[in-house]
């Protein structure tokens, strides 16, 4: 069950770097259709890479008996709200807001799994996370897959997607608004 749910999830880490790759491409050479497609579907996209992370991370800790790091947890904390900010933005179809909010928890989630990933293969010394409690070590690795793919690289992943989905939805959102106070001016 455990090395079945560390394919999938693999898998999905692959998936979503192609995806950011792909829309990064199509951003710098302006295909309209990928971004376009990309910016309306956002929401309902970061929510789903929110909740497949927040119940990966529950997976790992709750089913497979991982302990969860310092790092870990400081990443859950960034995530999981995401969950519920994006669920609420999903059904109230009003979220603005929330695209600043998952934003700035996105970026600190990404900096402190990006920082976690680096420890773990050994790019940055590791500090002691037993130190500031009972924890076991950060630089631990319970999943490594396909030659680079840790859960601190999954969680790294899962933040970057919802970035970039989000920033391309807020770019939309700006040119939307610019467009439509220029029409206005116009008249």
């Amino acid at each position: 069950m455990v090395q079945t749910a560390n394919q999938i999830l693999s898998s999905l880490t692959v998936l979503g770097q192609i995806i950011i790759l792909v829309l990064v491409i199509s951003f710098l050479f302006r295909e309209n259709k990928i971004v376009g497609f990309f910016s309306k579907k956002a929401i309902p996209f970061s929510f789903v890479v929110a909740l497949i992370a927040t119940l990966g991370s529950l997976f790992y800790s709750e089913i497979a008996g991982y302990e969860p790091c310092k790092l870990c947890w400081f990443q859950r904390i960034f995530m999981y709200p995401q969950v519920i900010l994006l669920g609420i933005t999903l059904w109230k179809k009003n979220g603005i807001l929330v695209i600043y909010n998952s934003i700035s928890l996105s970026v600190i989630g990404a900096v402190i799994a990006g920082y976690h990933y680096l420890l773990q293969i050994g790019l940055v010394p590791e500090l002691s996370c037993a130190a500031v409690g009972y924890s076991v070590a950060c630089s631990q690795r319970f999943v490594m897959n396909f030659g680079y793919i840790t859960i601190p690289m999954m969680a790294f992943t899962a933040f970057a997607m919802i970035i970039t989905f989000l920033l391309i939805k807020k770019r939309a959102w700006l040119n939307r608004v610019l467009y439509n106070k220029k029409m206005k001016n116009e008249h």
